[in-house]
């Protein structure tokens, strides 16, 4: 059963230098789960921190279940991430490094079901940088168009 939902956070690669990357799994409610199906949720401005020793993923929307009654869930609570313990010690120390954060690049439905949320440690780039990442996908498009034809 492979689903294609498919969010992305289409400005993390282009705002941020992605180091290392991990996929973890979300706690979430059942309406919450039913929104993700129906495609109806949003990656963008949204990060991850710690807290208590544990990971949660803020500002991560998803909209509200149409079909959700009073049970439906609040769109941008925080929401736990699940990763095991020596995925979060390695994160948490790598995060205590002066720039570094983690950010959200895509969340999907795996083939069990489970609503999976594929993060990545991340360092800001500089406005240079971005020019420099404009620059070279303006050229592996030129690239790509003209062996088209």
């Amino acid at each position: 059963m492979a689903s294609s939902i498919n969010i992305k956070n289409k400005k993390a690669s282009f705002e941020y230098e992605l180091i290392d990357k991990y996929t973890a799994g979300i706690q979430l409610t059942g309406t919450e789960i039913k929104s993700i199906r129906a495609g109806r949720a949003s990656l963008v401005d949204s990060y991850c921190l710690f807290y208590n020793n544990e990971l949660w993923v803020k500002a991560m929307h998803i909209s509200e279940y149409t079909f959700g009654s009073y049970n439906n869930h609040e769109p941008k609570r925080d929401r736990k991430l699940l990763l095991n313990r020596k995925e979060l010690k390695k994160l948490h120390r790598k995060i205590k490094e002066r720039g570094l954060s983690i950010i959200p690049i895509r969340l999907f439905i795996d083939d069990r079901g489970y609503a999976k949320l594929v993060i990545s440690l991340a360092r800001g780039k500089n406005t240079y940088d971005k020019r420099q990442s404009l620059k070279q996908k303006d050229l592996k498009r030129e690239i790509d168009r003209i062996k088209r034809h």
